[in-house]
């Protein structure tokens, strides 16, 4: 396969960036995306180019690292990470664009890289569960009602890529904050702290200056671990909840 791409570059986070054109040959249908990455940096490289800088580490759709918006969509066409995404989704010839998340709240680092700690100091917000379990317990001895198992392993399966935001017309993170707050909200073991909790982790995401949330469900469509819309109304209960009680002393 032969294919121009548009790449966004930018030297640092104060210098101005543009899109860059390079076109690649020899690309196999087999290829992943990021491989392909390393291919234009490898042809880069040897012409004594700066490569692109582009964040990835497990490669397996596990880590979250990998953050491209591809052709104006998070992650690319397919409903997965930008590292699980192959070259047979795209034609011969292709022109594509290639773009850091666009969010405030992410300010680019260089080329293809931004910075997400955001995300790390909402889940800091959130504290510990400070519950005293003791030694492991036995499997059955705390009951958790099937429907709030399931619920909290579909959120816990939130990598914390940051799509939803990249896909957010107003840059909202309100689907990665539900999914941290429900899946331990929903266990025993994290009630103790849930209203103080969804209270923290919601102002922390608003200091962050993520935009607000209008239920669009782009994020939830970007998904790539299918964290569902219902998350984010759940969410809102629980902190409608926690706040009429800290309103009432």
């Amino acid at each position: 396969m032969k294919l121009t791409l548009r790449v966004w570059r930018q030297k640092n986070a104060d210098a101005e960036g543009a899109m860059s054109t390079y076109e690649v040959d020899g690309i196999s249908q087999d290829m992943s995306f990021l491989e392909m990455l390393d291919t234009l940096n490898e042809e880069l490289i040897v012409q004594g180019d700066d490569p692109v800088a582009f964040d990835h580490d497990c490669r397996e759709g596990i880590c979250g690292a990998c953050s491209l918006v591809i052709n104006g969509d998070a992650h690319g066409p397919e409903r997965t990470t930008t590292c699980q995404l192959h070259m047979r989704s795209f034609e011969d010839g292709d022109t594509i664009d290639i773009e850091p998340w666009r969010a405030s709240a992410f300010p680019v680092i260089k080329d293809l890289v931004v910075d997400r700690t955001a995300f790390d100091r909402i889940i800091q917000s959130g504290g510990y569960i400070t519950a005293p379990t003791g030694a492991a317990p036995e499997a059955h001895s705390t009951p958790v009602p099937k429907p709030d198992a399931e619920f909290a392993f579909e959120n816990a399966e939130c990598i914390g890529c940051g799509a939803c935001v990249a896909a957010c017309p107003n840059g909202a993170a309100m689907l990665f904050t539900s999914a941290k707050i429900n899946h331990l909200n929903v266990l025993p073991q994290g009630a103790p702290e849930r209203e103080t909790r969804v209270l923290d982790m919601v102002a922390q995401m608003d200091e962050e200056g993520f935009g607000g949330c209008t239920l669009t469900g782009e994020c939830a469509t970007a998904c790539p671990k299918g964290i569902p819309l219902f998350s984010i109304t759940s969410m809102n209960k629980e902190w409608l909840r926690a706040n009429r009680k800290v309103s009432r002393g």
